[in-house]
């Protein structure tokens, strides 16, 4: 079996082709790596697999080099002699960024590096499916404090708090366009946050808000908010599960944590918090506060006097013994915004479709697994992490 993937230098993407590469059962993997030339592809490739001393065969993981902005990458694809026997396209790229000043690229990437690949996939006499990573968050804001399914998605009228989930949403929309449905698996992947297992995680994506979190510890959020996150090594089981699975009545799927292991912002915290003793004590407070916090850092004199952001004083002296610079704040309130809103709709994703169709069973609630990186969060560059969140 050979196959084709996107993404494989990124966090899910990294994760599915060291877990493909094991399987004796595929020959070549495909791999677009965004590189001037293939020895420098390699070189990323070979950065991938040694994370954690994972065996690499560059006999059986090929690189190809192009990138998904190139309006020119599916005629590159249809070119290469290599890729006419492509059985399996995962295409698991994307730019995940929620920071507006990126929206341009974001689309660019994301919808029309989209498009290249399905005008490249519908020409492949021998592919089987192509497969989709989306996110789950293609259901938009109207549904809140609910359990969502894979068919209340996608729904044209809903917004979106970023610009990311919308194209994801575009994405999934394009598919019917070039190809028959029965070549077509959309996964959808929930929040995916750090590693289950006791190492460092492939990437800190979605973590540096948690680590951000501890170290404001003044959260302007509901604290008991449902939060649906799942493990990046779950995430990638559950995909390669459905790939490889016979049973699947299905071409689109919610991978997630569902009812049954879902979280919310007081577990998680509670799981990380003893591992910082010397900082204050986590408190929500209501969302509304945001928008002073935003004042504050940027001008101590912009907040009133009457504003409920006075009562939480020693956190505001913590801020400045903790951060030094008050304006360095305004970056991360600004960053962790979105984040924000997303914890406040209180979605849950059903996962009944994943755990009837695959053996891979219940995810581990995050606010467990995230003890393996309560240590790790310490360490991550929250203000790194708040210019491209």
């Amino acid at each position: 079996m050979n196959i084709f993937m996107t993404g494989v230098t990124g966090f899910l993407g990294g994760e599915i082709l060291v877990e493909l590469a094991k399987r004796s059962d595929i020959k070549k993997i495909y791999c677009l790596v965004r590189a001037k030339n293939e020895e420098i592809a390699l070189v990323r490739l070979k950065k991938v697999f040694n994370l954690h001393n994972d065996a690499f065969d560059p006999d059986k993981i090929i690189p190809v080099t192009g990138e998904l902005s190139d309006d020119n990458l599916a005629d590159k694809l249809i070119s290469n002699n290599k890729l006419n026997n492509i059985e399996i396209i995962i295409h698991c790229a994307a730019n995940t960024s929620f920071s507006k000043i990126y929206d341009s690229q974001v689309e660019k990437i994301n919808i029309g590096g989209t498009i290249q690949l399905l005008e490249w996939a519908k020409t492949l006499k021998v592919l089987n499916y192509f497969t989709y990573v989306g996110t789950a968050s293609i259901c938009g804001t109207k549904i809140k404090d609910s359990i969502i399914t894979e068919d209340m998605s996608p729904d044209l009228t809903s917004k979106h708090l970023v610009k990311y989930s919308y194209t994801k949403m575009a994405g999934e929309l394009l598919l019917k366009k070039y190809l028959p449905e029965e070549k077509i698996l959309v996964v959808r992947p929930s929040i995916i946050m750090g590693d289950s297992r006791p190492w460092v995680p492939r990437s800190n994506v979605i973590l540096w808000a948690l680590a951000t979190f501890n170290e404001l510890r003044l959260f302007p959020s509901n604290a008991h908010s449902n939060i649906d996150i799942i493990s990046i090594d779950y995430a990638a089981r559950g995909i390669i599960e459905l790939l490889f699975n016979t049973r699947r009545k299905y071409n689109v799927y919610h991978i997630s944590s569902g009812k049954s292991s879902v979280t919310n912002p007081e577990k998680v915290t509670n799981a990380i918090k003893d591992y910082y003793p010397d900082k204050p004590d986590f408190k929500f407070v209501t969302k509304g506060l945001l928008s002073d916090m935003k004042k504050w850092s940027k001008n101590v004199a912009l907040i009133d006097e009457h504003s409920n952001l006075h009562q939480y004083s020693d956190y505001l002296d913590y801020w400045i013994d903790n951060f030094g610079d008050n304006s360095k704040l305004r970056i991360l309130f600004y960053a962790l915004e979105p984040y924000i809103g997303f914890i406040d709709l209180g979605q849950t994703f059903d996962n009944t479709r994943l755990l009837e169709d695959t053996n891979i069973g219940n995810s581990i609630p995050a606010h467990e697994y995230l003890r393996n990186s309560a240590k790790h969060i310490g360490s991550i560059n929250i203000f790194e992490g708040a210019i491209d969140p």
